[in-house]
C-alpha cells in the first residue's frame, strides 16, 4: 500500500565512471614510467655492454734488445745526438716477438705479420727510453707494449675466427700465435690508463681522453668563474631591487625565451662576437666557455630568482626592523638562505653545459688537437666532441672507446647531479 510518497530520481552522478578513469589515469602513468625505465635500461646496457671493454688494453711483455747496429750502426751518437731520435725501434720490438714466436729471420711473410701485431706506438715508448738514458744500447730491457687494435679486438672475443680467414683482419696464423702468447702469459690484459691520460691518435690502442678532459676541465672552469657571479647578480637586481615595469617584464620574459633557444644559435653567437668580433682563438677552451656560459646564464638567472623569491619575507622585514639596509638584509640575510637553491641551479646548468656538442662544433673545438693544451687560450677539445670525433671512425676499436668515453661523460654528469641532490639536502631550509 502507497503512502502517497513519490521518491526523487536517483541521480546519476558517475561516481563509478570517475573512479573507472582514475584508475586508468594511474595505470596510464605506471606504464609511462615502466617504459621510461625500459629505455634507460636499453640505453644503459647498451652503451655499458659495448664500452667496458675499453678500460682493458691488450699488451706484450717482451725482452728487448737494444742494438747498437740498429739504433746506432754508424756509432754517431756523439756528433749527431738526432740518431737517437731516428732509429727504426718498432724493429727491436718486432725481432724480439719474432725471436719468442720462433719465427725465421728469411721468412718476411710472417715477419710482416709478426710487425702488424705490434702497435706503432712502440717507437715514441723506446725513443723517450734510449734518448733518455743512451747507456740502455746494447743491453737487454724487458718492456711492455701495447698491441695493435685488431690483436686486442681478437684477444677480447670481438673478432669471429670461425669466419673464413680472408673475411676477417686476424690470419688463423696471427690467430694461434695470440694463443700461444697467452697460454705463457707474454699476452695479457691490463687497465687502460691511456684511455684518460692519451691524447687523440689515429691509431685506436693509442687513442685517450686526455686532451678533452683538460679542455672540458678550462671550459667548466670558465663556466663556473662568469656564469656564477653574473648570474647570481643579475637575479638579485631584477629580484630585489629592480622596479615593476614593462621593461624588467620584457628582460624577464626574454630570459625565459634564452634558456630555451637552441644550444647552435649559441655556437653561431659565439663563432661571430668572440672569434669573428674580438678575434679570440679559435678551437680554445675560453672561446668553449664564453658559449657555453652565454648558454647556462639564463638557467642560473632563473633558479637564482626562485630560490630569492621562496626565502619568506619575514627575513627580510626582521632584518630591516633592526635596524640593516636594504643591502645588508639581501647580502647578509636572504642570499645565504638562498644558497641552496643557487648551488642547485647552477650545477645542474654546468651539468647541461657539460654535455653540450654542437655549440662547440661551430668554433672549431672539432679539430684533430694531439698536443695537451698548457692554458685555456691553447686549441683544445671537449668530452662530448671527441665522443662525436670517434663515432665517425670506422675501425671497430673506436667503437667501443666511443662507447667508453660515452661511459666517463655519464659519469662526471651523475656525480655533478648527486652533489646538487646533496647540497640541497644538507643546506635545505623547512619555513
Amino acid at each position: 500500500m502507497s503512502d502517497g510518497t513519490v521518491k526523487p530520481p536517483r541521480r546519476d552522478i558517475g561516481l563509478k565512471r570517475r573512479y573507472r578513469a582514475g584508475r586508468r589515469f594511474h595505470l596510464y602513468g605506471l606504464g609511462a614510467v615502466c617504459l621510461s625505465l625500459m629505455f634507460l635500461g636499453m640505453l644503459l646496457w647498451s652503451v655499458f655492454s659495448q664500452g667496458i671493454s675499453a678500460f682493458w688494453q691488450t699488451s706484450f711483455t717482451l725482452p728487448v734488445k737494444l742494438e747498437a747496429s740498429v739504433i746506432d750502426p754508424k756509432a754517431e751518437r756523439g756528433k749527431n745526438p738526432d740518431v737517437l731520435n731516428t732509429a727504426n725501434y718498432p724493429l727491436l720490438v718486432r725481432n724480439a716477438l719474432a725471436e719468442k714466436l720462433g719465427v725465421a729471420a728469411d721468412d718476411r711473410a710472417a715477419l710482416r705479420a709478426v710487425n702488424r701485431m705490434i702497435s706503432p706506438r712502440v717507437r715514441r715508448l723506446l725513443r723517450d727510453m734510449v734518448v733518455n738514458n743512451p747507456q740502455l744500447i746494447g743491453t737487454t730491457q724487458t718492456i711492455t707494449v701495447l698491441a695493435a687494435a685488431d690483436v686486442d679486438s681478437a684477444y677480447k672475443g670481438q673478432i669471429d675466427l670461425s669466419v673464413p680467414e680472408a673475411n676477417r683482419k686476424i690470419s688463423d696464423r696471427q690467430a694461434e700465435w695470440i694463443k700461444h702468447l697467452a697460454a705463457d702469459g707474454s699476452l695479457y690484459k691490463t687497465f687502460n690508463a691511456g684511455l684518460f691520460t692519451s691524447a687523440p691518435s689515429s691509431r685506436p690502442e693509442a687513442a685517450g681522453l686526455g686532451v678533452a678532459l683538460i679542455g672540458s676541465f678550462y671550459m667548466m672552469i670558465v663556466v663556473l668563474g662568469l656564469a656564477l657571479p653574473i648570474g647570481v647578480a643579475a637575479a638579485v637586481y631584477l629580484e630585489e631591487y629592480a622596479r615593476r615595469s614593462k621593461f624588467t617584464d620584457l628582460i624577464e620574459v626574454n630570459i625565459n625565451n634564452l634558456a630555451a633557444v637552441p644550444s647552435i644559435v649559441f655556437g653561431l653567437l659565439g663563432l661571430s662576437v668572440f672569434i669573428g668580433f674580438f678575434g679570440l682563438p679559435r678551437s680554445s677552451a675560453l672561446v668553449g666557455g664564453l658559449v657555453l656560459m652565454l648558454m647556462t646564464l639564463p638557467t642560473i638567472i632563473i633558479a637564482t630568482r626562485a630560490a630569492l623569491a621562496a626565502v619568506p619575507p619575514s627575513i627580510r622585514a626582521a632584518a630591516l626592523g633592526l635596524g640593516a639596509s636594504k643591502t645588508q638584509a639581501i647580502f647578509g640575510h636572504v642570499l645565504p638562505l638562498a644558497l641552496p637553491g643557487i648551488l642547485t641551479g647552477s650545477i645542474i646548468g654546468l651539468a647541461r653545459a657539460l654535455g653540450e656538442t654542437a655549440p662547440l662544433l661551430l668554433i672549431g673545438m672539432v679539430a684533430f688537437v694531439a698536443n695537451y693544451p698548457a692554458t685555456p687560450l691553447d686549441p683544445a677539445t671537449a668530452l662530448p666532441v671527441q665522443i662525436y670525433m670517434w663515432a665517425g671512425e670506422a675501425e671497430r676499436a673506436f667503437v667501443e672507446r666511443t662507447y667508453a668515453a660515452i661511459i666517463v661523460l655519464l659519469l662526471f654528469l651523475a656525480v655533478m647531479n648527486v652533489a646538487a641532490v646533496v647540497l640541497r639536502r644538507r643546506l635545505e631550509r623547512r619555513w
